[in-house]
């Protein structure tokens, strides 16, 4: 007999607290002729519906580093994963007869450069004809226009970063032949990433640059990252009639890598609107109301008010008509409150503490 005693005892040390409470509260009501309540204030707070979606990561700026001309590597100046400034030389290829011809060709364009000086001098003095001007004037171009053109090809031979970012992994080695279209490396600017999710084409009226949205992923548990929308696309797609938007996330810590795949939750409609806290809310039938603390004569009453609700979030609804900002509402003691009838407010509930930690402040 003694072990069901045992079992049952934990659970009225549990409830001996509450019992106390509400033996406490019944006699200060009962001394007060009031009923105990704990309100909570309508309140203006930020409120957007939330759309949920699953997005990919992409970087800002991403491209893969390839050889334009068919030669064989002779430095490579980067590491896997190493950070990179525009302009940085990566690759050299050979280019010892690009070089040679290169210089050949700066000859030809001194010597065509002299020869147009010489020639204009002599016909400043009258002693040489406008057509072999003309003639010398169309060597130096033809040279300039040789060096110019083996300058490029030159230029093909030495690969340098586009832009800033973060090199991938080499995909070649010293003295490895390239063709064009052979991939070096991938080059990626991380500082912001591109973040791209679908949504249903029912949203589109409310779809604008600019809207915030909040992003995590399983790689990094409950971290939140904010972004906002960069762009829409022109087009829905006519098979899932839903929109790919496009979110930029700032990523100044490198966090973020392209391909990740995320959680989005995108925020419509922003906006300051008014709060209740939803324990405020009581139904009958198809109507909403709340008991709204009213100061009368007597003291202290509440009064039945209907409310329309729109949006609800955890906690709390959004209130479009029947309060004011500031106005009190009963969200405990409901079930024992009545219009007309006097009540004692214990606390205030603000939103910030427990239950018990409100009725010690409103103490």
């Amino acid at each position: 007999m003694s072990l069901p005693l045992v079992r049952l005892l934990p659970v009225w040390l549990l409830m001996l607290p509450a019992l106390a409470f509400a033996q406490s509260g019944a006699q200060s009501g009962a001394k007060s002729g009031a009923t105990p309540v704990i309100v909570a204030e309508a309140r203006l707070a930020p409120m957007a519906e939330r759309v949920e979606a699953l997005g990919t990561l992409r970087a800002n700026e991403s491209v893969s580093i390839t050889s334009n001309v068919t030669e064989t590597v002779s430095a490579v100046h980067f590491d896997d994963g190493q950070r990179v400034r525009e302009g940085d030389l990566l690759v050299e290829m050979t280019s010892a007869e690009e070089h040679a011809l290169l210089e050949e060709a700066q000859a030809r364009v001194a010597e065509a450069e002299r020869q147009h000086r010489r020639v204009r001098s002599l016909v400043d003095q009258g002693s040489a004809s406008e057509s072999l001007l003309d003639e010398r004037k169309r060597d130096l171009d033809t040279a300039q226009a040789n060096l110019v053109a083996l300058e490029s090809r030159l230029a093909d031979r030495v690969v340098r970063a586009p832009f800033d970012g973060i090199v991938g992994l080499r995909s070649i080695s010293r003295g490895a032949l390239v063709a064009p279209g052979d991939l070096i490396t991938t080059l990626d600017d991380d500082g912001v990433m591109k973040l791209d999710f679908t949504v249903p084409s029912l949203y589109l009226a409310e779809l604008r640059p600019g809207l915030r949205i909040e992003a995590r992923a399983r790689a990094y548990g409950e971290r939140l990252f904010e972004g906002t929308v960069r762009g829409i696309d022109s087009r829905i797609d006519p098979v899932t009639r839903s929109v790919l938007v496009r979110a930029l996330l700032p990523n100044p810590q490198r966090t973020l890598r392209p391909g990740l795949l995320m959680q989005v939750e995108l925020l419509l409609n922003p906006r300051q609107t008014l709060v209740l806290p939803e324990a405020a809310l009581l139904h009958q039938g198809a109507e909403r109301f709340v008991l709204r603390l009213v100061d009368t004569d007597q003291g202290l009453s509440v009064e039945r008010r209907a409310v329309q609700i729109g949006a609800r979030q955890p906690g709390l609804v959004e209130i479009l008509d029947g309060l004011a900002a500031g106005e009190q509402v009963v969200t405990e003691g409901q079930d024992k409150a009545r219009p007309g009838k006097p009540v004692q407010v214990l606390a205030v509930d603000d939103g910030q503490l427990s239950l018990r930690d409100a009725i010690r402040e409103g103490d």
